[in-house]
């Protein structure tokens, strides 16, 4: 049982915690709380040698005085999100500070017990001892600390002596731990939740001199929320609850205040100029007419027909205003969401649609985004020849870019059978053995997955494309077909146990034994895999073929040449160096508790060939960024990776040109920390890669570049990217991501590929170009409603439209077809264009116009078909204009009317034309709003189906309310004849010919002067 004491320190109760984590052969962790935890700048841990540290008892030691460095008790609450599966202990707090806080955790593999020992570094194969935990209580989200004492304990009513709590591969450290002690030979940690680090990180213990080094470079710490890939250890808790890293993310988040899109900024500006004009100009109309409100046609009275002109002006009003504007642009962004939704980006904010449209800055985190995220082998190569001053390579690729055992394995054009080479069989054998990795095949989700580190099931993967020994796989199913070809090597050779990787010989081995002497070893074999200048350091021979020579000098420095070549060049790839040791010792003469001798046993090595591999790009992801390009849209690489890896994916992905020069246009978060206020302003303007970054670094980028007035999107997948995501105007989470990142995200891509996000800003211009079409549908159609009632008050004519038929119009006859005009397909040169000002008018002047030219011309056909009844109809009256525009002065004593029954001017057919040829004209006007710019030539409204039919349903609306009883008489209409009809077409088409005019002028002149702008 591992247990410290604490005790009082100055005049707060200050206990320890620390972290006891072992695998055994199966994989299975164990981490023992010792007690609670301390509160200090993490960069000050850091500095400190282990000696230094608190250990037991509550005492530091005699540096940590010296050094300055304060200690402060941690929050009462430490919160584990998600909940830890398996089992756990229960942690509560004691009222007397001089309890003991005790843990107990599950014996490691070696069957020691307690911090006291040191377990064995090796691991046998198989092992089976302590896969399971005796006590499978469940671990509470909220973890009670007390800040003076504790007693670490099982459930209630629990044996504490049997309840030895274990934790599983996968589970995540609970506090920010510096480490004092590693019991094993390495310590892994998965940090890529906070870090976005691709691959596992190796721990240690020594200080790190900087006290202001990132996250990633802080290798002597252990994170709240990280996984523990391997190996065990005792730590010191430095930090806990919002005190740790993913606290301060979480403060971060909170101290965001989400800000209104574009899109919300641009509607409230249009409602309120929108009121405005509304207002002036119905007061406009009622004051232009006080002279007509003692009218014969008022009985005289002012008062009625102040009334009248009243009425006159709230039917203006009502003309004006597009009441179906919000559910119509409610309707577009939801068809819009559902169509980004077919092409996996599923949008969690509605007005967050149409802001993608208006994107200028994509910020991409790298792993699995702009790359799959599936170590990938892509180069090998094995000696050819060697000797007498020359060694010559057989060099091959392998293509695939994910766990998919699927692929060719080439030597220049030529595919070859990878079994007619000694060498790859042996390299292959390898590959599999020195692996404690898989392949495993999700039936659920069709797709390979790899089970253990990343860069081992690269290596398994590998050995499944070179079927070494040419192994029938056409009848296996794919999860048979996951391990097949490394099970056939397995079968030939027992894996006995393993030397892990540790940092000072920067390698790992295992020892076997061949099942069948002869067929591919004659006895037992070490076979070696790890960093290319250590382990080509202990060779002394190398592998040609199935010969054995000498390895000289000249070979040597031409293998490492060539790795070199491989890891600094174009790809930048991560080499491995495969050897063999043909006659290695005896295992009962072997010491492996001691792990200082496993370099000694890994010596006398003949090398046998090197592997190239890399996280590789997504196959799609560069036509993308050329598109982005295209589009006027910057992409930024934001990663936790190496400057040198982020700048090669770069390269290769055309964020950089091959030669171009990365100087000033690519940044360590170190080096833009060093840089002044104003200069990191102008980093973030002009670089395209950020590599080694913090979350705290994405803020400020993201706060850099909207200073610029830039409309960010920014991608992220780990909890340290929340507080970016948040403060972004848009905010990506992958869906393989946690949750925390998609809550703080506006939309979240289920196949977390950067072509999703391209799609998405297409598809956000589509939105937001649809629905500049149907506000001017709308505007326009509305402004023609204005001038109809403007002229009609100011001319002194009938009215032309009543109340009830305006709002029938607006909110009926209009609504289908703008609701259909959200489905229009995006312009042919929508992503040709630059991405628009966010402070641009949602109506430009020159948009303004055409609204007003457009609206004026519906304005003057909607009177001139009521007028054209009175004047010219053969079943009018065929009045002069003269007696039109005097109507309210008709009467029987009037000479001007003799012969006139002044009834006429109530008949419903003027304002049945006119509603008819209004009708008509908006139809027109929809199927000219299937492109902004384009002809009905190059894009007919057949592209649009659900616009024509739209078009034919609202037509079949209108017909609906002239010929169905009782609607006419609500409604205030009447059928027409064929001729008037005829009429109503005449003065309706003409609208077609004149939006295609100023379409003309506005490709050929309004828009080559903002280019050139």
């Amino acid at each position: 049982m591992c247990s410290v004491t604490s005790k009082t320190w100055g005049e707060c109760v200050l206990p320890i915690v620390g972290v006891l984590v072992g695998t055994t052969g199966r994989g299975l962790l164990r981490l023992c709380l010792v007690t609670q935890s301390f509160l200090s700048p993490h960069g000050s841990f850091g500095c400190l040698d282990p000696a230094e540290l608190p250990t037991e008892e509550g005492e530091a030691g005699a540096g940590a005085a010296c050094k300055g460095t304060r200690w402060h008790p941690g929050p009462a609450t430490v919160r584990l999100c998600p909940p830890l599966p398996g089992g756990g202990a229960w942690l509560s707090p004691q009222r007397c500070p001089s309890v003991p806080l005790r843990a107990s955790g599950s014996p490691p593999s070696n069957g020691r017990e307690g911090l006291g020992h040191r377990s064995s570094a090796w691991t046998r194969s198989g092992s089976r001892s302590g896969a399971q935990p005796s006590c499978g209580a469940p671990i509470p989200r909220e973890v009670p600390v007390g800040a003076r004492a504790g007693t670490v304990r099982g459930p209630p009513g629990s044996n504490p002596a049997a309840g030895r709590p274990g934790l599983f591969l996968g589970d995540k450290v609970p506090a920010d731990l510096r480490l004092i002690d590693i019991k094993s030979t390495t310590l892994r940690v998965d940090q890529s939740i906070l870090t976005g680090e691709s691959v596992s990180v190796t721990k240690h213990t020594d200080a790190i001199p900087d006290p202001r080094a990132v996250n990633q470079d802080k290798k002597n710490m252990l994170f709240s929320g990280t996984n523990i890939a391997s190996g065990k250890a005792v730590g010191v808790a430095v930090a806990t609850g919002l005190h740790t890293e993913l606290g301060k993310i979480r403060s971060q988040m909170a101290a965001v205040e989400p800000e209104r899109t574009p899109l919300q900024q641009k509607l409230d500006e249009f409602g309120q100029q929108l009121s405005r004009a509304i207002s002036v100009i119905c007061m406009a109309v009622w004051v232009i007419n006080i002279g007509h409100f003692a009218d014969p046609a008022h009985g005289g009275s002012w008062l009625r027909g102040a009334v009248y002109y009243f009425k006159i002006a709230v039917a203006l009003a009502v003309a004006a205003i597009p009441e179906g504007l919000p559910a119509v642009i409610t309707t577009c962004l939801a068809l819009g969401t559902r169509r980004m939704a077919r092409k996996n980006a599923i949008v969690r904010s509605l007005p967050s649609v149409e802001t993608l449209g208006c994107t200028s800055v994509i910020c991409s985190d790298k792993t699995g985004t702009l790359t799959t995220n599936q170590m990938s082998v892509c180069r090998m190569f094995v000696v050819a020849e060697a000797g007498t001053g020359t060694c010559r390579l057989h060099e091959f690729t392998i293509s695939g870019t994910t766990y998919a055992p699927e692929g060719e394995v080439r030597q220049g054009e030529r595919r070859v059978r990878c079994g007619q080479f000694d060498g790859l069989v042996e390299l292959a054998t390898i590959c599999a053995l020195c692996n404690d990795s898989a392949l495993d095949y999700n039936e659920a989700k069709g797709v390979y997955e790899k089970v253990g580190e990343a860069t081992e099931t690269a290596l398994t993967c590998l050995v499944e494309k070179m079927n070494v020994f040419d192994t029938d796989l056409q009848t296996l199913s794919r999860v048979e077909r996951a391990g097949a070809c490394n099970a056939v090597i397995k079968q030939l050779m027992q894996k006995e146990f393993t030397l892990e990787f540790s940092r000072d010989r920067k390698s790992m081995s295992v020892y076997c034994t061949p099942t069948r002497p002869g067929l591919v070893a004659q006895g037992s074999k070490m076979f070696v895999k790890g960093a290319p200048e250590s382990v080509i350091e202990r060779c002394s021979s190398v592998r040609v073929g199935s010969h054995t020579v000498p390895l000289d000098t000249t070979s040597r420095e031409q293998i490492l040449a060539k790795v070199k070549d491989w890891g600094s060049g174009l790809d930048t790839l991560r080499c491995l160096a495969l050897a063999t040791r043909d006659m290695p010792p005896r295992k009962e003469d072997m010491q492996l508790d001691d792990c200082s001798k496993f370099v000694q046993y890994e010596t006398d090595l003949t090398f046998v060939g090197c592997v190239g591999m890399l996280d590789p790009p997504r196959p799609e992801v560069a036509a993308c960024i050329a598109r982005c390009h295209q589009a006027g849209i910057r992409v930024v690489m934001i990663t936790g990776d190496n400057k040198g890896t982020a700048v090669a994916i770069c390269r290769r992905l055309g964020i950089f040109e091959d030669t171009e020069d990365v100087a000033g246009k690519a940044y360590t978060g170190r080096e833009f920390d060093d840089l002044s206020p104003e200069q990191q302003r102008h980093a973030c303007r002009t670089a395209r890669c950020f590599a080694r970054v913090e979350p705290t670094h994405k803020s400020r980028i993201v706060e850099n570049l909207q200073s610029f007035n830039e409309i960010t999107a920014m991608t992220g997948d780990g909890v340290n990217d929340a507080p970016a995501l948040k403060k972004a105007e848009i905010g990506i989470a992958m869906g393989s991501g946690t949750a925390v990142a998609k809550s703080a995200a506006e939309m979240v891509l289920s196949d977390d590929n950067f072509a999703s996000i391209v799609a998405a800003v297409e598809e956000g211009r589509a939105i937001y170009s649809n629905m500049k079409q149907f506000i001017r549908y709308l505007i326009s159609s509305n402004v023609g409603e204005v001038v109809c009632i403007f002229l009609t008050a100011i001319l002194g004519l009938p009215e032309a439209l009543i109340p009830v038929q305006l709002l029938w119009v607006n909110l009926v006859t209009d609504g289908l077809p703008a609701t259909a005009l959200g489905f229009n397909p995006p312009d042919l040169d929508i992503m040709e264009k630059r991405p628009r000002n966010p402070r641009e008018a949602l109506i430009s002047g020159w948009l303004f116009f055409r609204y007003l030219a457009i609206g004026v011309y519906v304005g003057l056909a909607t009177v001139a078909a009521a007028t054209w009844w009175f004047l010219y109809d053969a079943e009018g009256p065929q009045v002069t204009f003269y007696q039109l525009r005097n109507f309210l002065k008709c009467s029987e004593d009037n000479p001007v009317f003799a012969g006139i029954d002044c009834e006429v001017f109530e008949s419903r057919f003027p304002t049945t034309m006119a509603l008819s040829v209004l009708v008509t004209i908006e139809m027109c006007n929809a199927l000219n709003s299937v492109s902004e710019n384009q002809s009905l030539l190059r894009m007919p409204p057949w592209l649009n189906p659900w616009l024509l039919a739209a078009v034919a349903m609202s037509m079949a609306l209108h017909f609906l309310i002239l010929l169905v009883p009782p609607l006419p008489l609500i409604f205030q209409v009447t059928p027409l004849n064929g001729r008037q009809w005829v009429a109503v077409l005449q003065i309706s088409l003409p609208v077609i010919l004149l939006d295609e005019a100023l379409k003309y002028l506005s490709r050929k002149h309004v828009d080559e002067d903002k280019g050139q702008q």
